[in-house]
């Protein structure tokens, strides 16, 4: 009973983590650019693919109800329904995906910036495919305003993501959390 609440209240920091990260934001014209993406990592890697997919959605999920955790301390279902709601949703499969190869690769640095990147390409699809749905734009136009600014963050980001993985790691395996 105790190790599952420990789960909890870390899964429960990690969705904090990614509301904070999210206000962290540089604004552009069509997406802006944020960290949230690094909690998802993070989430994704350290808790693992069940309990990090779950942290994730629970912080889509405060967004969907209204709670100001998006970018730009926006929320509610029309973020979801609008131009960056596929970004948003490609957050859980950032997650999942990161999770899971985290669990069959292991904390090898190079394995986890090549986990975090497939979950990167997993959101950028999905979330370039939903832009392209609500806007209309083609995929050269999608990609030059919601991939290509991205890419070098990202990179970044995955990068400080898989090292704090593994320095974090033994030491939340030691306190019990995960």
């Amino acid at each position: 009973m105790k190790t599952n609440l420990r789960k909890y209240c870390f899964a429960a920091v990690f969705t904090a983590l990614c509301a904070v990260c999210a206000q962290i934001q540089i604004p552009l014209p069509m997406v802006p650019i944020n960290l949230a993406l690094f909690a998802v990592h993070l989430a994704g890697a350290l808790l693992g693919a069940k309990l990090g997919t779950a942290a994730i959605a629970a912080y889509v999920l405060l967004g969907a109800l209204g709670a100001p955790v998006f970018a730009g301390f926006a929320g509610g279902m029309q973020i979801i329904a609008g131009k960056t709601g596929g970004y948003i949703i490609g957050y859980l499969l950032a997650a999942l995906i990161a999770g899971l190869l985290r669990a069959r690769w292991g904390l090898n640095f190079w394995k986890l910036c090549l986990a975090m990147a497939l979950g990167t390409a997993a959101c950028y699809l999905f979330g370039t495919v939903w832009f392209m749905a609500v806007t209309g734009m083609g995929l050269w136009m999608s990609l030059v305003y919601c991939v290509f600014p991205f890419l070098i963050g990202d990179a970044l980001k995955i990068a400080l993501a898989a090292y704090l993985t593994g320095r974090l790691d033994a030491p939340l395996k030691k306190i019990g959390g995960i």
